[in-house]
């Protein structure tokens, strides 16, 4: 029998028990819910006294409490089976130790809480310390617990995920590139499309806003003047202290601005003038290197379009082969946006001592770097070095026909594997 949800949009409490959902087929259907109305209706507050939610019920339960949804509509896969102790803790983590930091950083900066710089500050450190923490587990990990993913990365995942949309940017983000692979694998599977739509890391660090705070705690109201005592002072003079407005994660979200609409990333950009399919076609299906490489010389616009190299900057990080790989595919897979624009070639490089380094090259539309043109391509750039190539050297000639082949050395490193943007 399927259950039925109340929450407000983008309750990160109530995605984890609808990605969890998704996973394990459970119906969920969304309840009829109205932040301020629904939550303080005697119909809602019979079956859920403390008026909160996420809150679930069914023909057999009712829950109001995030993580026991998440169990209850999961399966044996998300609880972790014989792992649940090692889910369970993480869980917690999420709960305990990022929420709170999590919460203290980013609500000021959507005008839901006045900002305390001192707390703010040490919200950013705890952060950082959990992110140091979650990148040692991941170094050698693809999820959380086992081998495939569970409510621990769901859970983590959703309460971080405030922060990687409005305050970690690139920088704040770079030092912890197998957190950003981790989360970033799962915001593009598609039972976490399916709840959370496309996520876009923020591109510069949010701030908090006065303004946007005066508007929503002073929505709509008037102050009321101030009661005068017996001797006609008004009552709490010289008090100097206001007491502030609460108000609800659900009515801040409801007041919040609309997203900004998206540019063309290509606004600055000289004309168009490569088939960019046309050379994907020959690259594919050409036979014969020289003549594939032949064509490329020949079609390749220099003046509108240009050649980058990026090298990943943690390939002390790099101890096996296929997690290395993985690596690249899961930066090509997150890539999607920016398939029919550009195309690259990224190799895992093997030195003489048996360690690996990643390293490729790109080509794409303009002479700036693509990736910060627009948010949606923001994915994983930050762990590699970038540096534009001058085409009109041999020694980049010489760079593109290597790598293009998948063949042979770069800088004296055999080539061990051999990716494909396309």
């Amino acid at each position: 029998m399927p259950g039925t949800l109340y929450t407000y949009p983008n309750n990160f409490r109530a995605q984890k028990a609808l990605i969890a959902a998704e996973y394990s087929g459970f119906q969920v259907n969304g309840g009829n819910f109205v932040a301020g109305e629904t939550d303080k209706s005697e119909e809602f507050l019979s079956k859920f006294p403390l008026g909160k939610v996420p809150a679930f019920c069914d023909d057999k339960v009712v829950l109001n409490e995030a993580n026991a949804i998440a169990y209850y509509v999961g399966n044996e896969a998300t609880r972790g089976g014989s792992n649940a102790a090692q889910v369970l803790n993480w869980i917690s983590f999420a709960d305990n130790v990022i929420e709170p930091a999590a919460c203290t950083w980013v609500y000021p900066t959507l005008g839901m809480f006045q900002y305390n710089k001192q707390n703010c500050e040490k919200a950013k450190e705890d952060v950082k310390k959990a992110m140091g923490v979650m990148n040692t587990h991941l170094m050698t990990k693809t999820f959380l617990v086992g081998e495939r993913i569970s409510q621990a990365d769901i859970s983590v995942a959703c309460t971080m995920l405030m922060l990687y949309q409005n305050v970690m940017d690139a920088s704040f983000r770079a030092p912890f590139a197998n957190v950003n692979r981790w989360f970033n694998t799962l915001v593009n599977q598609a039972e976490f499309k399916k709840v959370l739509g496309p996520v876009t890391m923020c591109s510069k660090m949010a701030q908090f806003d006065a303004k946007k705070y005066n508007e929503i705690f002073g929505k709509g109201k008037k102050e009321a003047a101030p009661k005068k005592n017996a001797k006609g002072a008004a009552k709490g003079a010289g008090d100097n202290k206001s007491k502030p407005k609460i108000v609800t994660a659900a009515e801040a979200e409801a007041a919040a601005p609309p997203a900004p609409k998206k540019t063309d990333p290509w606004a600055n950009a000289p004309e168009a003038t490569m088939d960019m399919d046309a050379w994907k076609r020959c690259f594919s299906n050409e036979k014969d290197p020289a003549a594939m490489l032949k064509y490329f010389h020949e079609k390749f616009p220099k003046d509108n379009y240009s050649v980058w190299r990026g090298k990943y900057m943690y390939n002390d990080e790099l101890t096996l082969d296929f997690l290395a790989n993985n690596l690249i595919k899961g930066m090509f897979q997150r890539l999607e946006k920016l398939r029919k624009h550009a195309f690259g070639c990224v190799c895992l490089l093997k030195d003489p001592e048996g360690k690996f380094e990643i390293d490729g090259l790109w080509i794409w539309r303009g002479h700036d770097l693509a990736f910060t043109l627009s948010a949606d391509w923001q994915i994983d750039y930050e762990t590699y070095k970038w540096e534009k190539l001058n085409y009109d050297d041999a020694a980049t000639k010489q760079l593109i026909d290597t790598v293009w082949v998948g063949e042979g050395k770069v800088d004296g490193k055999e080539i061990e594997k051999h990716n494909v943007y396309k």
